[in-house]
């Protein structure tokens, strides 16, 4: 379940008469517990309680109480000896008036009516398994404000056929956004009278005229006060004041309701809108209108912890510190003020607003203290909203965003100076639009956002039309641009036809974007945009952009405008809030032109200096490693990938069917042979391969099966729309793509999970196939094994290779061929040699454990000790081979290791030249 099909189960139990027998169970199931876990409890198979209640192991103890005695009750939970022996994290206890919980894990406790327990449900979301951010906790009505409006239109589409079409998509979300502002301004006053627009639709309305009570109240919002009387509006509807602004002009069209859409529609009004929470409740509406997001309603949306990872060191703590060095000078404060107000922030890709909500209300948060020290504490905002522009490629959650910040500014004027001039300075709401709806990457981004004194225009878009410019010719006198935002990710392989058309449009040829995250193009684009305007720009991204190929394509353009890393987040999990959720593994990059700008690296809440910011997120030189075709340390033998069947299956075979074809064909022993992949690598298991040289074919033909084998590969490879698939069509008893040496070998995983402590090559023996699913170098120096498993060379695989989350996708091409190996003197050799010699033995000490056991890291020095001690030997001669020493942590490995690679290959470089020179003569 998530958040909000939660909230529905909690308010229905709320609604339901209390039943104190069966109450802890109506709970638990609100919160997603099976019918058979339910079953266990009540017939007392898992039910631990020790004091007459209902005690879930790991999760909550709940018990009913008499009336008058829930404090006690609670008491007795917390005191009972299975409370404690079970690690519940909640004890709750109610009896049906009052309701009282703690949360055991952080000691925050509960305390309200029966009826009102719905409106906290957010302190219990840990029981669904879901994660909790402060915003839910503390406040969870935008979820169930969510909740309900997600019914009402589900229900509405339902009645509505002919709006439940791509066409009027946009009318039906238009309506939404129109409803969710009349349901908040009639929480705040905005309209004169309790309760306005819900107790219009109550009085005058019934089972089928809803609509058309709407739709006169929608229309008298479009009409000036001066034109009331003329306008031909129900006199009832004259009460509602002139809002427009764009929101209530157009399409006044209002869909049919049934009894129970007014009923929804009622109940939606009977919220208390004014806790409305606009840095979040827009990313939650915009699900309602998404039929991909619907399913996780409540859950998609930035936090504001990780808006200020961005907008912090962006801009806004320089802010702050000028404000601090200020005092109460009155000239700089002034000057300050100013520039507070010519400050544009821009959110190329702002979904529902998030990002500039939050830089609106953090930036209004330092005017009125500036304002406050000048002595001026009731000064109108010389910060417009205008100044927070945004584009986005959906009109509902453009709609929203403008709202969202419509709102915001509302609540700030509350806030800092009062309701009165807030309600004065609201309506009608400004016609501007400010947040553009369109595809960001098909717009000129400068007639968006125009710099001072350029007067560009926009570019057409193709696919989404051209906004009309007039709309956006305003306050075109700005100060400072900020670029930042959370763009979509998309990694190469997952990118639609479009998508992969506008990459190609932004990269402007080549193949390069084909390999390319969609999130790079923002940053292209916003240099692109640096070009006619100082600005600096901030992303979020996948961590993947930081690594791999992918920092090449990025960094050999940008570096080319003279940009560079100004501020980095390292590697971080951005999950939703939602129950089991894996998260996606970001990074967050900001870049300018100004090489006086303070370089800082935040890693896990700490925050580090640096001269200059690598690509790699990393202290070090603004430089990125380059693909090689061999290793740049002369001493490292090759790597190359293993071999490809390209077969559709038909030439491996599991260990069963090798044993069945060789107890019937013995003369099949002499054509197979062991094939090891990554995940054969890992968990210590093989399969096996038909491997037929030229001189076996006849023996293969004899053998039935092998020979049926051989045809189905025929088959597959002509049939293939591949021409170079088709060609192998003529050699179908072998491997398309063989790279296979019999002589031992060492291989290597492509991929190396998130948490493993090492990368974990292994060494195999002559006859043993390795697929493409793999690397593998032929050598017999097990010297190079105690390399590949050594720290530094994790350290280097995790900084340069492409991820996987935030594990290792291993490179031939970037983490082995330009690992910066120190050149290796013969006795470095004889000592490396019995480091991996003593690492085989101490992983063949724990036969029958696989790889992915022995390097279980929580488990390697429990279990495993020989193993670890056998790495702890390698670290120790490898590390004194570079500085004499071990080295205290991996940033001083990474920095060794990019130093030595800028001087090998440095080295290289004039080598070539040298020998070109000489060619030349």
């Amino acid at each position: 379940m998530n958040a909000v099909e939660i909230e529905q189960a909690v308010t229905n139990l709320a609604w339901q008469p209390f039943d104190p027998a069966e109450f802890p169970f109506a709970f638990l199931q609100a919160f997603g517990n099976k019918d058979t876990t339910l079953k266990r409890l009540r017939k007392g198979e898992s039910n631990k309680s020790d004091c007459g209640g209902i005690l879930q192991t790991n999760n909550v103890h709940i018990a009913t109480a008499p009336a008058g005695d829930v404090t006690a009750r609670l008491a007795i939970l917390k005191a009972s000896p299975a409370t404690a022996r079970t690690r519940a994290k909640f004890i709750l206890a109610t009896d049906g008036d009052t309701f009282e919980a703690e949360d055991l894990v952080n000691g925050e406790t509960l305390v309200c009516r029966y009826s009102e327990f719905p409106d906290h449900f957010g302190f219990f979301l840990p029981l669904a398994g879901i994660s909790v951010v402060t915003q839910i906790r503390e406040n969870a009505f935008d979820i169930r404000a969510t909740s309900r409006l997600n019914r009402l239109y589900v229900e509405l589409r339902k009645l509505n056929p002919d709006w439940d079409t791509a066409e009027r998509q946009p009318d039906m979300n238009h309506f939404m956004a129109r409803l969710i502002f009349c349901f908040f301004a009639e929480s705040t006053d905005i309209f004169d009278g309790d309760d306005l627009f819900t107790a219009t639709i109550a009085q005058m309305s019934d089972r089928t005229n809803t609509h058309e009570v709407i739709g006169a109240v929608f229309r008298a919002m479009n009409v000036e006060p001066a034109q009331k009387k003329m306008a031909g509006l129900p006199r009832w509807a004259e009460a509602f004041p002139y809002v427009n602004g764009g929101l209530f002009s157009g399409n006044m069209d209002v869909p049919r309701f049934s009894p129970i859409a007014r009923s929804y529609l009622l109940h939606i009004g009977a919220l208390d809108w004014k806790l409305i929470n606009p840095d979040i409740f827009g990313s939650m509406i915009q699900a309602v209108a998404d039929d991909e997001e619907r399913g996780a309603l409540g859950m998609h949306y930035t936090s504001v912890p990780n808006i200020l990872k961005v907008l912090n060191p962006l801009f806004l703590n320089d802010l702050r510190t000028r404000l601090e060095e200020a005092g109460r000078n009155q000239r700089t404060l002034l000057n300050l003020r100013r520039r507070l107000a010519r400050i544009r922030v821009f959110d190329p890709a702002c979904g529902s607003g998030n990002f500039l909500v939050i830089a609106y209300k953090e930036m209004r948060a330092i005017e009125v203290e500036v304002n406050r020290l000048r002595g001026e504490p009731d000064r109108r905002s010389d910060i417009p909203l205008t100044n927070f522009r945004g584009i986005e490629l959906r009109d509902f959650p453009a709609e929203i965003a403008r709202l969202a910040l419509i709102i915001a500014e509302y609540q700030c004027n509350v806030i800092y100076r009062g309701q009165k001039e807030a309600l004065a300075d609201f309506l009608p709401l400004d016609s501007e639009n400010w947040i553009t709806c369109g595809n960001a990457l098909r717009l000129d981004w400068l007639s968006i956002c125009p710099p001072t004194g350029t007067g560009v225009k926009h570019r057409a878009d193709e696919l989404f039309g051209t906004p009309d410019q007039s709309q956006i010719d305003f306050n075109n006198e700005g100060g400072e641009t900020y670029i930042c935002g959370n763009p979509q990710f998309k990694g190469a392989r997952k990118q639609s036809r479009w998508q992969k058309a506008d990459m190609a449009l932004i990269f402007g040829g080549g193949d390069a974007y084909k390999d390319c995250d969609y999130v790079m193009a923002w940053y292209l684009k916003a240099c692109e945009y640096s070009k006619a305007s100082q600005c600096d720009f901030a992303f979020v991204s996948t961590n993947s952009i930081s690594r791999g190929e992918q920092v090449e394509h990025l960094w050999s353009r940008l570096y080319a405008q003279n940009m560079s890393i100004f501020f980095c987040h390292t590697q971080f999990k951005w999950s939703n809030n939602a129950a089991d959720n894996a998260g996606v593994w970001c990074v967050i990059i900001g870049v300018t032109k100004d090489p006086k700008r303070q370089r800082l690296i935040y890693t896990d809440g700490l925050v580090r200096r640096a001269e200059s910011i690598s690509p790699y997120l990393i202290p070090g030189r603004e430089d990125f490693i380059r693909k090689a075709d061999r290793p740049v340390a002369k001493d490292l033998p090759r790597l190359s990938a293993g071999s490809m069947a390209r077969d559709d299956g038909n030439l491996i075979l599991t260990s069963d069917e090798m044993a069945t074809l060789a107890a019937e064909y013995p003369a099949a022993r002499s054509i197979l042979r062991p094939l090891i992949g990554t995940s054969e690598l890992k968990q210590g298991s093989r399969r096996w391969c038909l491997w037929i040289s030229d001189e076996q074919i006849d023996l293969a033909n004899s053998l039935p099966p092998v020979a049926d084998r051989i045809e189905r590969v025929r088959t597959f490879r002509a049939a293939s729309k591949a021409k170079t698939t088709q060609g192998y069509a003529r050699i179908p008893h072998k491997f398309a793509q063989r790279s296979h040496q019999d002589r031992r070998a060492i291989v290597i995983p492509k991929n190396t999970p998130d948490g493993m402590t090492y990368v974990t090559p292994v060494l195999v023996e002559a006859d043993v196939i390795t697929t493409d699913l793999a690397f593998v170098s032929f050598t017999d120096a097990v010297w190079v094994l105690a390399i590949l498993s050594s720290t530094l060379h994790r350290v280097w695989a995790e900084a340069i290779s492409g991820g996987l989350g935030s594990g290792v996708r291993y490179s031939s091409q970037i983490t082995y061929n330009a690992f910066p190996l120190q050149p290796l003197t013969e006795k470095n050799k004889i000592d490396l040699e019995r480091c991996g010699q003593d690492l085989v033995l101490a992983r063949e000490h724990y036969f029958p454990c696989n790889i992915a056991e022995l390097y279980d890291p929580d488990m390697l020095d429990l279990e495993y000790p020989l193993v670890r001690q056998a790495h702890n030997q390698c670290d120790e001669v490898l590390e004194r081979i570079y500085i004499g020493r071990r080295f205290r942590n991996d940033t001083e490995r990474l920095e060794k290791l990019f130093e030595t690679y800028t001087r090998m290959t440095s080295s290289h470089a004039s080598d070539s030249m040298g020998q070109s020179g000489m060619a030349g003569l």
